[in-house]
């Protein structure tokens, strides 16, 4: 690992000011997702429309000492140099000419420090599903690291290599381009040992002068791969890719090739195919039938079939894939309709996918497309809009609406019903929602027309329950307990009970972004399923049942050992190789009196140990019962006291040091002299601060909202819900909601207990929770059907209604049923 002296004699930069010689272990390029202040290295890029020199100040002040710029007078209130030492005396400054290219040299310099293959993956579309797929596929054989989202810019590379570490096994990154001469930049940092080419389109393809170019510079990033994975049926692609003498691996439906499908039928919501590979037949059922997806598996099929996955175990594999929410996602609207959201990529050829998706949904008849003006298609308008046209045409669609200028020219071209508007502004003040009935839309439109807005426009109504989790806001909380770390405090997340209600997998992505050092969940089937999602962080199983060590071996996953009984079922599952290791982490009994050996067990356990070199104690750890309460400060000092020592006991017979740790998410904030090597964050990464001493400095995370099914009146004197407990004392309004005890709102919030918000309103519950639906007293209130309810979120806490009933945030967050949908988003 560099040091910040060592930077600028891999920059060649100018060192400006140096106070202390850091290790650089964290990089930054946003001031927004700070993590680790003490140990980040911050880069001033400046872009067309930003200009990182103008956070420094801010990030000085969150404790950030490291930084890259390119001019210190960009620094507001900087004139001179020798201001800096004045502004940031304990700041090191490097100044290079370009803070991008300092970063890419850096991220370069780490990759080169690891001898794991790596596979890149390069195209016009399918890159994030390809890479994302085969994350899953290959999860059991390999701990993969993998760009973030679709990380796959001159920035997002290097953020995404500068995450591999000793950990990982195989790296699985995307790279893309718009211009000449990008993707040398890119291939230094990646250094990819194999590729894959997934198709060609005209995206960006305003920054090269023919398709030819544009796939040329894109064969630069696997100019020394020792094998390319394509499919030749991609004729330009294949042509190329055989000029330039590559290395390569194919598969198609038409032609020659190392992998050839013969044969494929549609069977039941699925894709069956046969195919030929070295002299063998073999078949596969995919869980898709869109075309996109369809390519992007027999992508994946090539690469497994090259690295020798039994074909059984493929089709196992194939069968647990799940859809990547990403740019093309399925929504319920008004009126029976469905929204096929697609905004991201708006292109000839992402609109020729996007097309082939909706002519595939069987959930209605009619189909329909809100379409914005191409952007960036290469082509003249006269030509582009007339292959749009056509598309249209051969894809039998019934109704298009047009929404840019430039199309709305061309709406001769056009052979079906159709409205045009000049921007989304008009088209929303004409929106008529009656107009859409029983039909599927796809909504296709670049960023600057905003069809978000018009997403929500077709969801307003929509009924249903859903938990929306902010990401940025779990971030925040992340940061805030981070901060209260010693920079060499390793730090543990549970992600447990689903991630205690928010989504497990999609919560440990964005913990492994943010490269925090192990995760915990309870059971070996929620391990399991992270690892098949690309999860390649170590992972804690709490609980393993007796019959689950050899599953725990296939998914690299360590078991809390907390009994003698537990032992012996991991050491008699152990494989015959003497030098297989597994880690495992003793649950050692201060007090809780839950699991956990005794000091009685120790000599025990020691035995048993020492029998056993197989088994490597990678930590030690205990449980704080009461840390959250300062009434039980004396018992939490004498736990963490009988740890130590017992924890003594376990190092000086094993001979070796342990990782130690004891504070949960109350125990970082009361005992922070007593962090030791790692501590366990739990309830508090989603909002909720045990201790109630600080609260306030917490984000909400999760927000449960739903919506009004009905609004009616009753009589006084009538009776609302089951058992007839909700009474009319007088003429109400009752709003009946969509949620109920299935979906996790506990039936002791009936009966007035439980509280809502409607449009900043409060109203109680009326009647007893049913199963599916329960009932609000309104009257008084300006509401109708359709209206979004707010459960608890914002403004109200979780905390407030666990203490209505006697219970506590854990329960109520966990209790969240997995029928009700969670929407995760990041603020912009």
């Amino acid at each position: 690992m560099l040091r910040f002296k060592d930077l600028a004699e891999l920059t060649h930069g100018n060192l400006l000011q140096l106070k202390q010689d850091y290790l650089i272990q964290h990089v930054l390029t946003d001031s927004r997702k700070l993590a680790h202040p003490a140990s980040s290295l911050f880069f001033a890029i400046k872009g067309s429309f930003n200009d990182g020199h103008q956070y420094i100040a801010n990030l000085y002040k969150r404790g950030v000492r490291q930084f890259v710029i390119e001019d210190s007078r960009a620094i507001p209130g900087i004139k001179q140099t020798d201001a800096l030492d004045r502004a940031f005396p304990e700041a090191n400054f490097l100044q290079v000419n370009s803070s991008l290219a300092a970063l890419q040299k850096l991220t370069a310099y780490h990759r080169s420090q690891f001898a794991l293959p790596v596979m890149a993956i390069t195209g016009s579309n399918g890159k994030t599903i390809v890479k994302e797929w085969l994350a899953q596929l290959l999860s059991p054989d390999e701990r993969v690291v993998k760009s973030p989202r679709s990380y796959n810019s001159q920035i997002g590379v290097p953020l995404s290599v500068w995450q591999i570490n000793q950990n990982h096994t195989l790296g699985i990154f995307e790279a893309g381009i718009s211009r000449i001469g990008e993707m040398e930049k890119l291939t230094a940092i990646i250094q990819p040992t194999e590729g894959i080419f997934t198709n060609i389109g005209q995206a960006h393809a305003q920054g090269f002068a023919s398709l030819e170019q544009k796939i040329t510079e894109k064969l630069k990033l696997f100019k020394n791969v020792e094998c390319l994975y394509y499919c030749r049926d991609h004729v330009p692609v294949h042509e190329a890719i055989v000029a330039a003498k590559i290395p390569a691996f194919t598969w198609s439906r038409h032609q020659p090739a190392d992998l050839r499908i013969v044969n494929s039928a549609l069977q039941n919501n699925h894709f069956a195919c046969k195919f030929q590979y070295q002299q063998q037949t073999g078949t596969l059922l995919i869980p898709f039938t869109d075309e996109a997806s369809i390519e992007n598996c027999l992508h994946c099929l090539a690469v497994l079939l090259v690295r020798q996955v039994p074909l059984p175990e493929i089709q196992q594999r194939f069968l647990k894939l799940s859809p990547v929410a990403m740019r093309l996602e399925m929504k319920e609207a008004i009126n029976g309709c469905y929204l096929l959201d697609d905004s991201y990529n708006n292109d000839l050829s992402g609109l020729s996918i996007a097309l082939d998706v909706l002519q595939n949904q069987t959930r209605t008849v009619k189909k329909s497309v809100v379409l914005s003006d191409l952007l960036e298609s290469g082509l003249s308008e006269e030509v582009l809009y007339s292959q749009v046209a056509e598309l249209i045409r051969v894809h039998r669609i019934d109704r298009l609406i047009g929404i840019g200028l430039v199309i709305g020219h061309h709406k001769l071209k056009f052979e079906l019903p159709a409205e045009f508007f000049a921007d989304t502004n008009e088209f929303l003040i004409n929106f008529n929602p009656d107009n859409y009935q029983q039909e599927t839309i796809l909504l296709k439109g670049a960023r600057i027309f905003e069809f978000e807005k018009i997403v929500s426009a077709f969801q307003r109504k929509v009924h249903g329950t859903v938990l929306e989790v902010n990401l940025d806001a779990l971030v925040h909380n992340l940061n805030f307990y981070r901060a209260k770390l010693a920079p060499e405090t390793k730090l543990m997340v549970m992600v447990k009970a689903f991630a205690y209600g928010s989504g497990s997998y999609e919560i440990a992505n964005l913990l492994q972004f943010h490269r925090v050092d192990y995760l915990t969940v309870a059971y070996p089937d929620e391990g399991i399923s992270l690892r098949r999602h690309g999860i390649s962080l170590p992972i804690m199983v709490m609980s393993p049942s007796p019959d689950s060590f050899t599953k725990l071996q296939q998914y690299q996953l360590e078991p809390e050992i907390y009994s003698l009984e537990i032992l012996e079922a991991c050491m008699k599952a152990l494989p015959s190789d003497p030098n297989y290791r597994q880690n495992i982490h003793l649950k050692l009994d201060t007090g809780m009196h839950r699991l956990g050996f005794t000091e009685t067990d120790l000599e025990v356990l020691f035995a048993r140990l020492a029998a056993t070199p197989q088994l490597q104690v990678i930590s030690a750890f205990s449980h704080l019962a009461g840390a959250d309460e300062a009434m039980y400060n004396d018992f939490s000092q004498l736990q963490i006291s009988r740890f130590r020592a017992m924890v003594q006991r376990v190092e000086n017979t094993l001979g070796y040091k342990v990782i130690k740790h004891i504070l949960n998410s109350a125990g970082i904030v009361r005992f922070p002299e007593h962090q030791m090597d790692m501590v366990r964050l739990g309830i508090g990464l989603y909002g909720v601060e045990a201790t109630g001493t600080e609260q306030d400095a917490l984000r909400t995370v999760g927000q449960l909202k739903t919506t009004i099914s009905q609004v009616k009146g009753v009589a006084a004197g009538e009776t609302v819900g089951y058992s007839r407990k909700g009474i009319a004392d007088e003429p109400k309004q009752i709003a009946t909601i969509a949620i109920g005890y299935a979906d996790g709102y506990d039936r002791r919030f009936g009966n007035g207990v439980g509280q809502v918000l409607i449009k900043g309103q409060q109203a109680a519950t009326i009647g007893n929770i049913c199963m599916d639906m329960c009932m609000l007293d309104v009257t008084g209130l300006d509401v109708k059907a359709g209206d979004e309810v707010e459960v608890f979120g914002e403004n109200i806490t979780i905390g407030k209604m666990a203490r209505k009933i006697g219970t506590i945030p854990y329960e109520l967050l966990t209790n969240i049923s997995g029928r009700v949908k969670r929407v995760f988003y990041a603020e912009l």
